[in-house]
């Protein structure tokens, strides 16, 4: 696969948060034969396999689908009741993801956020607590979801398999971790719902092996992409045999714009987002609107895990 691919046309990106100071994307886009693809991993240690899975569909494609639209969530990021309201009203959502505890004395702004969110759905809809890093299981976890009038299950971003599992026996609710690269089958011993995220796992079809293996029900989450990431989410969630839960692809809205023409957005419509056979491709106005004044380092990263070096 990595023959294929002729990285020095690629082209460095940097989409940044809608609102100032949250998280926004970049790295690079690839074009291989068959199409383009992102390479935006949240780390070194995830490049190798973030670059087979921004070379995936240019080049081997995407597994063939089973379902055509994804029912998606989208995340909050504030307490502001109206920006909840906001997102549920533009993207037709029935699920929402809240992050909280951040540390122990934001949990009133968890609070709040939470019935926020419970209060833009209404009591059909579903809620789901993210912890973010630095969590802590002792923080009133059981309080807040009590309070919050409703969870589906709780997500855990990372963190030791013992603390999940201690995590796991205090929420009262399932808890959804990520899938591990290695030894997919431990998952089950202290989680209930494996998360799967394409660029983390190596590909559509390596993260479709290692759901199957978990033994667990999948949900799929983006961790911030444009369109060309979330496409590929779009494609493992339409892949796999059974879709539980509404996916965490509903977030595009979360930048401040986009690679891709506005028409070919990832933007949830009613609640859902459309399978394709690839990725869009890149918009060259928005690639310049977006474009890394300095691409060196990200230049580097992608010749090195090309090249096949460690990640």
């Amino acid at each position: 696969m990595r023959a294929l691919i002729d990285v020095s046309g690629a082209r460095a990106f940097a989409v940044p948060g809608r609102v100032p100071g949250t998280a926004g994307v970049e790295g690079m886009l690839i074009e291989g034969p068959q199409g383009w693809g992102e390479f935006s991993p949240r780390c070194e240690a995830e490049a190798s396999r973030a670059f087979v899975a921004a070379t995936e569909a240019g080049t081997v494609g995407w597994p063939d689908p089973v379902r055509g639209r994804i029912p998606v969530a989208a995340t909050v990021g504030t307490a502001d009741p109206a920006v909840a309201g906001e997102i549920v009203a533009a993207t037709g959502v029935r699920t929402l993801r809240v992050p909280i505890g951040a540390r122990p004395h934001t949990d009133g702004q968890d609070r709040a956020r939470l019935r926020a969110a419970r209060s833009a759905l209404g009591d059909a809809g579903c809620l789901r607590p993210v912890l973010e890093p630095g969590w802590d299981t002792a923080a009133g976890l059981a309080a807040l979801i009590d309070d919050a009038g409703g969870v589906q299950f709780v997500e855990v971003t990372d963190g030791h398999p013992e603390a999940i599992a201690r995590l796991r026996g205090q929420a009262g609710v399932p808890v959804a971790a990520p899938a591990p690269d290695a030894d997919p089958r431990r998952l089950a011993d202290y989680a209930d719902i494996a998360v799967l995220s394409v660029a983390a796992l190596g590909g559509v079809r390596r993260a479709l092996r290692l759901a199957e293996l978990t033994g667990l029900p999948a949900v799929v989450n983006s961790p911030g992409e444009s369109s060309l990431g979330i496409a590929a989410g779009l494609a493992l969630a339409g892949a796999l045999a059974e879709l539980p839960f509404d996916c965490g692809l509903g977030d595009l809205g979360r930048l401040a714009g986009d690679l891709v023409e506005r028409v070919r957005m990832l933007a949830p419509v009613d609640g859902h987002l459309p399978v394709a056979p690839m990725p869009p491709a890149p918009d060259p106005r928005q690639l310049d609107r977006f474009a890394v004044s300095d691409p060196a380092r990200w230049h580097e990263l992608l010749v090195r895990v090309a090249r096949g070096g460690p990640d």
